[in-house]
């Protein structure tokens, strides 16, 4: 079978799917247990964000050490909530991004290409959320938000990790980073990635086209516009 040259890293909440705040209800009940403070993060912006960084600055803005087992406090008892709390009606959208199927269709037909993950969920939280949609086989491997805070570093270690999974990448621009927030746009340049940037989370297209991505679509139902891309 001929090796992948192409890399697809896509991003999770806001780009394959969303999940009705189960996320940031996990978040705060996980704080709240773990150390006492009722909606830490109530009017923290998270798009884009890892969970690492969330939490670190979490910790910070409570006055709270930043330790290893802080953080490990946090991250498993997060961990139970969200299993919990992805079943939850929730509120504002929840489902499988337009276009995701057909998108992941189409690259599967691709032996030149390999889906990935580039997100900043924990890989366990991030399991959950896409087995929940029926989405987590569908992709090979995943870059995850344990390691890094910075999005950015997370970016730059999955195309450096690329050739071990199997990806034979002739430089970074064969890597594509998929994702909905000005972060993911960010994390593409620094890795020296292409970026599709996709209006289905909390940014308008004029807000992501500003931004200058080699393209940017309403959602990923227009192949026409993301499969050059990618090519």
């Amino acid at each position: 079978m001929r090796a992948p040259t192409r890399l697809v890293l896509f991003d999770i909440d806001g780009t394959l799917v969303l999940t009705g705040g189960a996320g940031k209800r996990a978040m705060d009940r996980a704080f709240e247990e773990a150390f006492g403070v009722a909606d830490a993060f109530a009017d923290v912006a998270m798009g884009g964000r890892t969970d690492r960084y969330l939490i670190e600055r979490g910790l910070e803005r409570w006055s709270l050490p930043v330790t290893v087992d802080a953080l490990e406090t946090f991250r498993s008892r997060y961990l139970v909530h969200l299993a919990e709390t992805i079943h939850e009606p929730g509120h504002g959208r929840k489902g499988t991004m337009p276009g995701v199927g057909a998108l992941l269709d189409a690259l599967a037909l691709r032996p030149h290409v390999q889906s990935a993950l580039l997100t900043g969920n924990y890989e366990a939280g991030a399991r959950l959320k896409l087995d929940h949609f029926g989405l987590w086989e569908r992709f090979a491997w995943g870059a995850f938000g344990d390691a890094h805070a910075d999005r950015d570093a997370l970016a730059r270690a999955a195309v450096a990790d690329a050739a071990a999974r199997g990806v034979h990448l002739a430089d970074a621009g064969h890597a594509v980073v998929i994702g909905d927030t000005p972060f993911d746009i960010a994390c593409a340049r620094a890795a020296g990635a292409r970026v599709i940037a996709v209006a289905t989370g909390g940014h308008r297209l004029d807000e992501l086209q500003a931004l200058k991505p080699d393209v940017a679509v309403e959602t990923l139902d227009d192949l026409d516009a993301v499969l050059p891309v990618i090519e």
